[in-house]
């Protein structure tokens, strides 16, 4: 009985391990265009595949993965890794990621003067923007969806405007976009719930 439990927690490990390196795999064989057209890829494995977290989390998850320095994709791999195998997850989600990246730049790099100047491989280049493009679209539209039942209608499109005029306005850096927003999410219910309460009192006097 002890030796069915130990072969089946070696299995399970095991088969752990093998998503976190498939699915890191994946999104690095599959991506294109930089770390934020990776996302869309991420979240498909680690909420829709292989159900690690829900949207929301991932989405939270998202937020601070933007606030700090690096780039994204590869905070998401570590994190993910090492949310579900600690450090040796977060090592192998890593490497697993940037692997396809790593052998197709030793692979190609004699190729690059050719590729540079070649009709085919612009054409390629141009055709997979608008999917690119499209999926990053997608992701955005379902983030805003939650927000706005999150946090109301007038609030979400508040936010937006705001958020908008903070970074193609004013050019404030992205990240302390990021922790102005956490900070007012963190007393967001306290607020929303004493606004009720005003309303209450307003309509019963």
């Amino acid at each position: 009985m002890n030796l069915t439990r130990q072969l089946g927690g070696r299995k399970a490990l095991i088969n752990s391990y093998i998503q976190i390196a498939t699915a890191m795999f994946r999104t690095g064989i599959l991506g294109y265009g930089g770390g934020p057209s990776i996302v869309p890829l991420i979240r498909y494995e680690a909420v829709t595949r292989f159900k690690w977290m829900e949207d929301e989390e991932f989405g939270e998850v998202l937020a601070i993965a933007n606030a700090l320095p690096g780039p994204i994709a590869t905070k998401l791999a570590g994190y993910l890794g090492y949310r579900l195998k600690g450090v040796g997850g977060a090592t192998l989600g890593v490497l697993a990621h940037i692997a396809p990246t790593c052998v197709a730049m030793v692979g190609l790099y004699s190729f690059i003067h050719f590729f540079s100047t070649s009709t085919i491989i612009k054409g390629m280049i141009a055709a997979v923007v608008p999917v690119v493009a499209v999926m990053l679209a997608v992701m955005a539209y379902e983030f805003g969806e939650k927000a706005v039942k999150g946090l109301g209608w007038y609030a979400g499109i508040g936010f937006f405007l705001i958020s908008f005029l903070l970074l193609q306005t004013l050019s404030v850096h992205p990240a302390i976009v990021i922790f102005l927003f956490l900070f007012y999410g963190a007393f967001h219910n306290k607020l929303q719930s004493l606004w009720k309460k005003k309303q209450k009192k307003g309509e019963s006097a």
